[in-house]
């Protein structure tokens, strides 16, 4: 068995587990639905490939808190092109400066896929809403002969530099890691956010039991380094030549 890491970092995420009309709320952390739809872009499946989501769903997920962001709101408006009547406002719920590491364990074939499709995706990744784009390239690591608790804990801390100071610069660092349950885990809480099927009309989530950890891991010390000098530019220089 092996485990793909992924840095989820950007300025927006979105992460739903539920919608209800107009209103979109999301998680506090990513949710295996997204991640699983994330890396079915990156491989190239269809929406409606019922036979690949199995595959995929069938991983088993992660996710570790390095940075938990901030809930922010927003709202949408819209007009209708032909009618020209407005529609009803939505509400948008994001995550602001919030960095996770995400995940997925199963066989070393299957994840030797995924790590390759992340390296050159078919389509580009996304964190949860297609407005939410990655601050950061998504491919971390792959961890062989190793669970998913054990990954967690072996990938350095991802958080920014002024979170880190913010937090006084801990290191070991003490982080919450939202893991999939096995059968015998005991204490879990289900979310509903197992992918069924991502098809447009029938798209469909089962209850996924979940344990909450606490992971010990290590904080790479960066120290800030001197912005390397830029010469001047005048982007009007090359008109002038061409006169």
């Amino acid at each position: 068995m092996s485990v793909l890491t992924l840095r989820l970092d950007g300025p927006l995420q979105a992460w739903g587990a539920s919608a209800r009309f107009a209103r979109r709320t999301t998680e506090s952390a990513p949710t295996k639905s997204g991640v699983i739809g994330l890396l079915a872009a990156a491989r190239g499946m269809h929406r409606g490939d019922d036979t690949q989501l199995m595959q995929l769903a069938a991983l088993r997920f992660g996710v570790r808190i390095d940075q938990p962001g901030t809930r922010v709101r927003d709202y949408q408006t819209a007009q209708h092109q032909i009618t020209k009547t407005s529609m009803p406002i939505s509400e948008r719920y994001y995550l602001a400066d919030a960095i996770f590491v995400a995940a997925v364990e199963g066989q070393d074939e299957l994840i030797n896929e995924l790590n390759a499709a992340l390296s050159a995706p078919v389509h580009a990744p996304f964190l949860g809403r297609r407005s939410c784009p990655p601050a950061r390239p998504v491919q971390l690591s792959v961890h062989r002969d190793a669970d998913i608790t054990q990954a967690l804990r072996d990938e350095p801390w991802q958080a920014a530099h002024w979170y880190r100071k913010a937090r006084g610069w801990q290191n070991p660092v003490s982080l919450t890691a939202l893991i999939e349950a096995l059968p015998d885990d005991d204490g879990a809480d289900l979310l509903r956010d197992q992918p069924i099927s991502f098809a447009t009309e029938h798209r469909r989530h089962a209850l996924r039991p979940v344990i909450t950890k606490t992971v010990e891991v290590h904080a790479e010390m960066h120290l800030p380094t001197a912005a390397p000098h830029v010469p001047e530019h005048d982007p009007l220089t090359a008109l002038e030549e061409s006169n």
